[in-house]
């Protein structure tokens, strides 16, 4: 029997989580312009109606979740009435996290609760939808969770400690898991994106920091989300189906991993 080596996402339903806005919101206009039905599961609702909306206008098939990711009552409700709207979930991109709205400080200065935040959106919010997701994907036998990491792990990024910290332990999570999940079907991959801008105001970034980070990327120019489209597409398509536990590090080059 022939493999299915092909890079289409038609008619796929994957779930991006923060997807009401930034990068997450990019993701699902790019999918569904692929043909793909993204799930915007947002903790703001209204963010995540908007972007379905934004979505429909041009054409494409959407639907709007609220859920927050470190509930995992919220998490079951948006994966029971994703499955309820289209009766499959193919794909999940862990792409929900605190990181635009974190000063810059040394980690000796980090508030306790603050780490503990975003330890618990970042790295356990990525853990409790992987978990709710799992036993649809392994009914289907096929199953695609993508975990979006950051180039700041491999750089050693300072002064955000906890959230360098967070998008590290996510390469160790998604490594394991594929361990567990690939005889059902699954794989699991992270990918490393760079310094991207969006419509979001990130309060730890200077135009200094920006020449900086350009300047130490091979390719000189800014990131856009549209520089990770190629290989999301690809990881969530059976084009990927024997590329598993792997890291993809997607910043114009600033890092290699």
């Amino acid at each position: 029997m022939a493999i299915d080596t092909s890079a289409a996402v038609t008619d796929r339903v994957i779930v991006i989580t923060g997807a009401g806005q930034g990068i997450g919101r990019a993701y699902a206009h790019h999918f569904a312009d692929n043909g793909a039905i993204p799930v915007i599961a947002d903790i703001d609702g209204e963010n995540g109606a908007r972007v379905a909306a934004e979505v429909e206008a041009a054409g494409g098939r959407a639907l709007a979740v609220q859920a927050d990711v470190t509930s995992p009552g919220s998490v079951a409700a948006m994966v029971d009435t994703t499955l309820s709207a289209y009766g499959r979930l193919d794909v999940l991109i862990n792409n929900a996290a605190i990181f635009v709205t974190l000063g810059r400080r040394p980690f000796e200065d980090i508030p306790l609760e603050e780490w503990r935040q975003v330890m618990d959106v970042n790295i356990t919010g990525c853990f409790i939808c992987a978990s709710a997701v799992i036993p649809q994907m392994r009914k289907a036998g096929w199953g695609r969770i993508i975990n979006i990491s950051s180039s700041t792990v491999p750089q050693g990024i300072p002064y955000f400690l906890h959230y360098v910290t967070s998008k590290s332990a996510l390469i160790g999570m998604s490594r394991a898991m594929a361990r567990e999940v690939g005889s059902d079907g699954i794989t699991v991959n992270t990918v490393l994106p760079g310094m991207i801008e969006t419509e979001m105001e990130n309060v730890g970034r200077t135009d200094e920091g920006r020449q900086h980070v350009i300047g130490a990327q091979s390719l000189k120019r800014q990131q856009t989300p549209e520089d990770m489209v190629g290989t999301l597409l690809f990881l969530a398509s059976p084009a990927s189906g024997f590329m598993t536990g792997q890291s993809l590090c997607v910043d114009g080059g600033a890092a290699f991993v």
